[in-house]
């Protein structure tokens, strides 16, 4: 499981990566939200990976 907080704004970002945050649950600053560690979800994290803050959760 990886917990991928939204630390940097979206305001400037291309529509791409606003859409890739809004599909992970990321909205606001301080959001977060709690996914599974697969590839498409990799994909998307390295598609907005300057935006956010990835961490591995012991579950």
């Amino acid at each position: 499981m990886l917990k991928i907080t939204l630390v940097h704004s979206l305001i400037g970002a291309i529509p791409a990566q606003v859409a890739t945050a809004k599909s992970l649950g990321l909205v606001r600053i301080g959001d977060t939200t709690v996914q599974q560690d697969n590839a498409a979800v990799a994909g998307k994290i390295r598609k907005i990976a300057h935006l956010v803050k990835v961490e591995k959760t012991g579950c």
